[in-house]
């Protein structure tokens, strides 16, 4: 059983690379845009804006390239479809039906995507295929499988039954994007969506969630602002060789404090899989070169 698996995405390197490569070409058709690079999950990792660029198209630009991110395919295509009659596109989740976003592929693997705006479509896309056909390079690092995140939730729930609690437990991946949840027939409805929200907040700032219901109650309020963070203990990132590879978050326990207790059995299984059999899982090898012609 797999329990972590290595990944490879666009290194911050890679990333100018690829900026550089689409700036270039725009710069020598007079283009004014702006281009977005980001990793697999969407979020950024390199803008430029070149000059005279309309300010709109920061925020259009990285829409593109989360878009090809994060389904794997030009934004085009959405927009074809949107075109062609398929309206229900539209209502797709963090997609927008806009051509100019272009997956960045190694090997037949998305490790980020480019996305430009401020031109006509086409132009927007002729930028970004510039962009990606650039020679940039990656890195590789660990990832929670589908099976880690079912080991840390079957850890917690195990133990939750033990003492006749029954709490919704979700696991997620780095990027704070769901891989498992288990729901108890006599979970409270609510606890679905907070068990996940504690889970994304302890991926994405890579420390327990606890630590935010801390401050906020401890005489920072301000922390209820920090995006994407929910101040509730419960959730707790999940290591693999020192690196957050995902998070658990347990909300419907007796108490928040038994919500911690339980999340942290979960990610506690998953680090003691990982020392039992290390030859069975994946290793980040460090950064890697690859010529994507």
């Amino acid at each position: 059983m797999i329990i972590v698996s290595t990944k490879r995405v666009v290194d911050d390197v890679g990333a100018d690379v690829v900026v550089e490569a689409a700036a270039a070409y725009a710069t020598e058709r007079g283009h004014r845009v702006v281009i977005a690079v980001v990793d697999p999950s969407g979020e950024l990792i390199q803008l430029r804006r070149t000059e005279g660029a309309q300010i709109a198209s920061s925020r259009v630009a990285l829409d593109k390239a989360r878009t090809a991110a994060i389904f794997v395919r030009p934004s085009r295509e959405l927009e074809e479809q949107v075109s062609g009659g398929r309206l229900g596109a539209l209502a797709l989740h963090d997609a927008v039906a806009l051509t100019g976003g272009i997956p960045l592929v190694v090997a037949g693997e998305v490790v980020g995507a480019i996305g430009t705006s401020g031109e006509t479509p086409d132009e927007d896309e002729a930028i970004s295929l510039a962009g990606a056909a650039a020679p940039f390079s990656i890195r590789e690092e660990l990832a929670l499988t589908y099976e880690g995140a079912r080991t840390a939730a079957a850890a917690a729930t195990a133990i939750a039954d033990e003492r006749g609690v029954y709490p919704v437990v979700a696991v997620v991946d780095a990027g704070g994007k769901l891989l498992f949840l288990s729901r108890p027939d006599r979970a409270q409805v609510a606890s679905v969506e907070v068990a996940q929200d504690k889970a994304r907040t302890a991926a994405i700032y890579r420390r327990p969630s606890r630590d935010f219901e801390e401050q906020a109650t401890g005489g920072r309020p301000s922390a209820l602002h920090l995006a994407r963070a929910v101040p509730l203990q419960g959730g707790i990132p999940i290591l693999a060789d020192g690196q957050v590879v995902g998070a658990i978050g347990v909300s419907g326990a007796s108490s928040a404090d038994e919500d911690s207790e339980l999340a942290l059995v979960g990610a506690e299984a998953v680090e003691a899989a990982l020392a039992a059999t290390p030859a069975a899982n994946g290793r980040a090898n460090g950064a890697a070169f690859f010529s994507n012609e």
